[in-house]
């Protein structure tokens, strides 16, 4: 494989606890936030704009050494499937919402790790 994004069903379970606060999470809940998640880094390849780019460019420009191909993916921000509630949020927020480790789709905390590279992708207006 390329690449390998990260994204373990413990972390989803949490997300789903903590800050979802589902009571019972299904894995239609799961599937929710790995569609988001997945929707989100491959819209560049869906529609376009003016820093479309493909999952392969993606990987030449984070990736200094082939066999360290393994992305850790956090996602903002985090809503349940069919909420229809929301608040507008600030690109800071959404950064520090970002890296937060309650975010995480892998059971890891982001502030204990070394990282060689990191891209943030936005949609919508900023």
């Amino acid at each position: 494989a390329d690449e390998v994004m990260c994204i373990d069903n413990e972390a989803l379970y949490d997300i789903c606890f903590r800050t979802l606060k589902l009571t019972t999470p299904t894995f239609g809940d799961l599937n929710h936030l790995v569609s988001a998640v997945m929707s989100g880094i491959t819209c560049c390849l869906r529609f376009p704009g003016q820093l479309n780019c493909d999952l392969r460019k993606l990987a030449v420009n984070l990736i200094p050494f082939p066999r360290l191909h393994f992305f850790m993916v956090g996602f903002s921000p985090l809503t349940s499937r069919g909420s229809q509630q929301y608040r507008a949020l600030t690109v800071p927020e959404l950064t520090q919402q970002m890296f937060d480790a309650k975010n995480m789709m892998a059971a890891s905390d982001p502030r204990h790790g070394r990282y060689l590279t990191a891209s943030a992708m936005f949609r919508g207006r900023m």
